[in-house]
């Protein structure tokens, strides 16, 4: 199979565009495509979101299409992806992140802060290939009252920044999240776990935090950088009926690709000031002793309440001491610890 050619999109690709589209539709028992009734545009596509300020791409091989995509601006800095199609035979390619690149690059060019997306509840694949692009679940499920009676999910990332994820987005999140965790691990991480770190494993842990989030005894909090999710820390909440103003910061996690950009110190100062709002006025955490995350707790004002020897190993299995650190969210904390 020869590589796509991917273009412009045309109005005189219609006929072609409106096939990919009821191919895929058609692989899920339920969907209808009614072009009179319900999306006249798709005889004009290319003209549609050019009228709204977008742009459409379409995918070829052999003379025939066989992907498209679209995004269209819905405010200054937020742009909606839309129209992501590929015919089977083209799946698990690299066609359809071509395709998603080109249209984020557009968006980013244009002034895109933030991409958004919708996708059909019943398209399992394309949610698992948004995911793996970094898009997490936001917001309630849309209701399109059309007569597929479809129900929309959406998703969103931002192209740079740190935001709070609910359950639903922690759900969403947990293969990229995984992925972070086993590479931070694989580089010697002291984080709970030891190389190698099976893939399930890590997800087993993220789907337990997710729990943890929808509980309300969880903050978590995912990095953005470059339109890729790179990385995320925690706030876990004490649970002693005399500590109701703890938590404890857990997994300050920064892939290995994107580190030495700040984003370790910027996760950190998220998470103090979330914790400030939900009225945690004593933080703790712990980290092994010698990591660079022990200089840059020390840079950020924690305060060392202990040292602990051998209380960890290290990646060659050899015992390794921790740490413990405490700062306080309300400034009197930051002269002495807090009673009990």
């Amino acid at each position: 199979m020869r590589q796509e050619t991917i273009r412009a999109g045309r109005d005189c690709d219609a006929d072609g565009l409106i096939a990919v589209i009821a191919a895929c539709w058609g692989e899920y028992p339920g969907i209808k495509l009614d072009i009179d009734a319900e999306l006249p545009e798709l005889r004009a596509l290319a003209s549609h979101y050019a009228g709204k300020g977008g742009a459409l791409w379409t995918a070829e091989a052999d003379g025939r299409i066989v992907g498209m995509i679209g995004v269209v601006p819905r405010s200054d800095v937020t742009w909606e992806i839309v129209r992501l199609y590929t015919l089977q035979p083209h799946r698990g390619t690299d066609l359809a992140p071509r395709l998603l690149a080109i249209a984020e690059a557009h968006a980013r060019a244009a002034g895109a802060t933030r991409l958004v997306l919708w996708s059909d509840t019943r398209f399992d694949r394309a949610h698992r290939f948004y995911e793996k692009h970094s898009y997490v679940r936001h917001g309630p499920i849309g209701v399109l009252h059309d007569i597929s009676n479809s129900l929309e999910f959406g998703y969103a990332k931002p192209v740079a920044g740190i935001e709070v994820l609910d359950a639903a987005a922690a759900a969403s999140a947990e293969r990229r999240l995984a992925e972070i965790l086993c590479a931070c691990v694989d580089a010697g991480a002291s984080v709970s776990y030891l190389p190698p770190l099976a893939p399930d494993v890590a997800r087993g842990f993220w789907k337990r935090v997710a729990t943890d989030v929808a509980a309300g005894t969880r903050i978590l909090l995912a990095a953005w950088d470059d339109a890729v999710l790179v990385g995320t820390v925690m706030l876990e909440f004490a649970s002693s009926p005399n500590q109701p103003h703890r938590a404890e910061v857990q997994k300050l996690l920064v892939h290995p690709a994107a580190r030495r950009r700040g984003l370790a110190r910027s996760l950190m100062a998220r998470a103090e000031i979330e914790a400030a709002c939900a009225g945690k006025t004593l933080l703790t955490l712990d980290t092994r002793a010698g990591d660079a995350a022990e200089n840059l707790y020390r840079a950020l004002g924690w305060h060392e309440a202990g040292r602990i020897p051998g209380y960890a190993l290290n990646a060659d299995r050899t015992p390794c001491d921790t740490i413990f650190f405490w700062k306080g969210t309300a400034p009197s904390f930051e002269v002495s610890p807090p009673a009990c």
